[in-house]
């Protein structure tokens, strides 16, 4: 059982009702949901568009990497995503995963640990809600370490949305 933390956003359509119903994808589809940050409100990064919902969560999941990819990109197409080439636009549900226990994966459709954590408030003000001590397995800093030395200017909004 590897212990996962994935970033969950969504900018486009009914925000909350489709974090909801990713959450209740990934216990169904991937493993049990062990740590959950409240959800933020943020700016868009790298294109312009609707502000995002964002949280982070930790997850239990006997998974694979490449499966755990797979399965994280059913669940955005099922709430409605459509993939294309254009990576920076608005979408009903992004999923990413941040860390994998401490494996590192450098493969062509997938990089554990996520390549650009470290430069996204949006991920690491909610990650270091629930895992401000895990030390990244490259950069070998804590999330905690990561966020105090961010050079993200944008500050995610703690909304009053509740998940449990």
């Amino acid at each position: 059982m590897s212990k996962i933390y994935l970033s969950i956003g969504s900018n486009k359509g009914n925000r909350y009702s489709q974090i909801k119903e990713a959450l209740k994808l990934i216990r169904e589809d991937i493993g049990e949901i062990t740590s959950i940050s409240k959800i933020y409100e943020t700016k868009s990064w790298g294109f312009e568009s609707g502000k995002f919902l964002n949280l982070c969560i930790a997850i239990k999941s006997e998974l694979s990497p490449d499966k755990l990819l797979f399965s994280i990109n059913n669940i955005e197409e099922k709430i409605g995503r459509k993939r294309d080439s254009e990576i920076m636009k608005s979408r009903e549900m992004d999923i990413d995963i941040i860390f994998y226990s401490n494996k590192i994966v450098n493969q062509k459709e997938l990089i554990i640990p996520h390549p650009r954590l470290q430069l996204r408030n949006f991920v690491l003000v909610p990650l270091s809600e629930i895992a401000s001590d895990f030390v990244h397995p490259i950069l070998l800093k804590s999330v905690k370490e990561l966020l105090e030395c961010s050079n993200d200017d944008d500050i995610p909004i703690k909304t009053s949305l509740s998940i449990i």
